[in-house]
């Protein structure tokens, strides 16, 4: 029997949501205060995914000016109904809940139908007999009585106006007494019945996946005796798999029942430098309640391979010689740009970076370019053109999980001599870990991680490469240390630190890849 291997998408993408549309299954994840956002992927058989694009795609999309790394784009849904792609979320700090349409899954999106609703995590459910209705999650309306006394809550969206119209209904607080968050609500229809299934205890180790069944939409909903039926909370912190949960459900043209959810694999202790990950596990049902991983109750690593025609998996090169027209969809930016800040036609075949005053220690729009880090082990390498012509200007590799926690590997000008830097970011305080002069161009950079020791490189001709410093800990680039619900990302950088300059930096490609 063939099995396949989890995670299904590797690295930082969380709270994911599928839908299926005949044969073709759709699926996206959360973006936070990455550009663009909601990256929207397209399989045949739910194992192996291909990226066709982002649903927020322009800057009229996708307002993240100030915005923290882990604030942004919240727990998107993703539904289809007669020809209809509807994508439905948060930007928590600029317009709240919304929703975009679209008839072609890879774009182009509608701007956002901003909705008149509280709390974060919306999903939509379409009726049999022709309704929609939106849920969420909101505070408790008598009042938080604790942090997290949240309540899931329904009303009617009419979809000729995109207004919520009618009474709004609590339906749902989670299955345990003083549960927090329940979030993540998602409803479906199954043999006549409604069934709410949720997350709770939070995002973090107590995750955990609970259902409700009710007779009508409205309710009332009892939960499931056997919740929660997903969570990895009672397998201690030594156990590779943590915090799972935020599953969507999913079933197949051929009566198959699947999950996507998140988890996180933690390594060098109990640290998620990956963030939490995309994870695919089997369903049943069984006395009108849905089993998760029957048999086991618990996210395996392998599973046999849903009965769905096996496709070729996308493979994503290696290499970036950045020879395109735009850039490739595994590269972001940090928040919306408001102008174009880098190029790949000023010199053919290179990325072009200006060395603008924005830091990657600031709240605002940086020159950087970056991918997200899917391995434990890895190496990432680039050959830079750059030469600094005033003292602080700097280009090179930033490994980050936000402004105030990361890696800056760069070449830079100090007191007129040209010196190879790497400066550890800690809580917003920067600390110089080794420096060494260096006056040649073009200069090859390079990082390697196994585990959490991250080692890093340059060399000035082809494959000889020499350390600057290896083994540092690479821990500052996970959450447990960070904060916020994101995961690593590595990416291209340049700055003026503050000044101006007409000054660029130069890459002729780019080089990730697992070890």
């Amino acid at each position: 029997m063939k099995t396949f291997e989890n995670p299904i998408l590797p690295g930082f993408y969380p709270d994911p949501s599928i839908c299926r549309v005949g044969e073709d299954y759709y699926l996206v994840t959360s973006s936070f205060a990455y550009f663009p956002g909601v990256p929207i992927f397209h399989s045949k058989d739910l194992v192996n995914w291909k990226q066709i694009g982002h649903v927020l795609d322009r800057p009229s999309q996708l307002p993240l000016e100030g915005q923290e790394q882990s604030r942004g784009i919240f727990a998107p849904t993703i539904r289809h109904n007669d020809g209809v792609f509807y994508m439905i979320t948060t930007n928590v700090e600029d317009g709240g809940n919304f929703l975009v349409t679209a008839t072609d899954p890879a774009g182009p999106w509608s701007d956002p139908y901003y909705l008149d609703a509280p709390g974060i995590d919306p999903s939509l459910f379409f009726d049999d007999d022709g309704k929609v209705y939106y849920h969420g999650t909101r505070p408790a309306p008598e009042g938080e009585k604790y942090s997290g006394n949240w309540e899931v809550w329904l009303q009617e969206l009419d979809l000729k106006t995109m207004k919520l119209v009618g009474e709004s209904i609590g339906l749902w607080r989670g299955a345990l007494r003083d549960v927090i968050w329940p979030e993540g609500p998602h409803i479906y229809k199954v043999d006549g019945n409604y069934y709410l299934m949720i997350s709770e205890a939070g995002t973090g180790h107590h995750h955990a996946v609970s259902v409700a069944r009710s007779e009508t939409l409205t309710g009332p909903y009892v939960g499931n005796p056997g919740n929660p039926i997903l969570t990895h909370r009672h397998f201690g912190r030594d156990f590779p798999l943590v915090n799972v949960g935020h599953c969507d459900l999913v079933e197949t043209q051929n009566g198959e029942w699947w999950a996507v959810g998140l988890a996180s694999r933690i390594y060098g202790g109990y640290y998620r430098n990956l963030g939490r990950e995309t994870f695919l596990l089997p369903v049943i049902w069984e006395d009108g309640w849905p089993i998760m991983s029957p048999g086991t109750g618990k996210l395996e690593m392998s599973y046999p391979r849903p009965n769905l025609p096996e496709t070729k998996p996308f493979i994503q090169p290696a290499c970036d010689h950045f020879n395109r027209e735009k850039l490739d969809l595994t590269w972001n930016v940090i928040r919306t740009p408001k102008e174009a800040f880098y190029s790949l036609t000023e010199r053919p075949g290179y990325l072009t970076l200006p060395a603008r005053p924005e830091k990657i220690t600031e709240l605002g729009i940086p020159s950087f370019v970056g991918r997200r880090q899917q391995h434990i082990n890895f190496s990432a390498s680039t050959l830079m053109d750059f030469s600094p012509t005033k003292d602080r200007e700097a280009a090179g590799i930033v490994l980050q999980q936000n402004h105030k926690f990361n890696f800056q590997f760069v070449y830079t000008n100090s007191n007129g001599e040209n010196v190879i830097r790497l400066v550890k970011c800690t809580d917003g305080k920067e600390e110089v870990l080794h420096e060494l002069s260096v006056n040649s161009m073009p200069l090859y950079l390079k990082v390697e991680a196994y585990g959490q020791d991250y080692s890093f490189y340059y060399g000035v001709t082809e494959g000889d490469y020499l350390p600057v410093l290896e083994n540092v800990d690479g821990r500052i680039l996970s959450t447990d240390v960070a904060g916020g619900f994101i995961g690593a990302v590595i990416g291209l950088y340049a700055t003026s630190n503050g000044n101006s300059s007409t000054n660029k930096a130069q890459f002729d490609w780019f080089e990730y890849k697992g070890l």
